[in-house]
């Protein structure tokens, strides 16, 4: 399996890159959206990052389209989106596919690693309802979690309606940021 933090990247400002520049931090990686009723997770994101970020924590935001629509400006329009609204600070990349046949080799890499969605039920449970709940080893929805430990290991996965001030989200990132680089 390729190392998660050596996939190539795009920053939301257009620069090739990896997220290799965060191996020894703690970073949590988002799949995000401007139009969904998740959208306003970029509050509670922004306040973990802020509250954390001096002990190595880092948020990467991955702006997706593939839940009906909810993310169709360019890359542009997300950013200034996310700083104007909701004052996004933490690192924002370049949109991309986050499930299908155009997923995303970093997609790729999280979704087929195995680790167990934590908070699955309610919302999944609603989008099967609804005729929108895919494969389990896909993404669910907007706003889905991957915790990535100072190793550049994934040590959770969390559903989308887990959200960043949920008790199992903040102690899963603290005994990471506890773990020495």
């Amino acid at each position: 399996m390729t190392d998660l933090l050596d996939i190539p990247v795009k920053t939301v400002q257009g620069r090739e890159t990896t997220l290799n520049e965060y191996r020894g931090q703690v970073l949590l990686i988002v799949n995000v959206a401007s139009k969904c009723g998740l959208t306003v997770q970029y509050e509670g994101l922004e306040k973990l990052y802020a509250d954390k970020r001096e002990r190595g924590f880092v948020i990467a935001g991955f702006p997706a389209n593939d839940f009906k629509g909810q993310e169709p400006g360019t890359d542009a329009e997300i950013l200034d989106f996310c700083t104007s609204t909701f004052g996004v600070d933490f690192p924002m990349f370049s949109k991309i596919s986050v499930k299908g046949p155009d997923k995303h080799p970093l997609y790729k890499n999280l979704t087929n690693s195995g680790v167990e969605t934590t908070g699955e039920g309610p919302m999944r449970e609603r989008l099967k309802g609804a005729g929108l709940a895919g494969d389990d080893s896909e993404v669910l929805w907007n706003f889905e979690k991957f915790l990535i430990g100072r190793n550049g290991k994934i040590v959770a996965r969390f559903a989308p309606d887990v959200t960043a001030d949920d008790n199992r989200l903040v102690s899963a990132i603290d005994r990471e940021l506890a773990k020495a680089s």
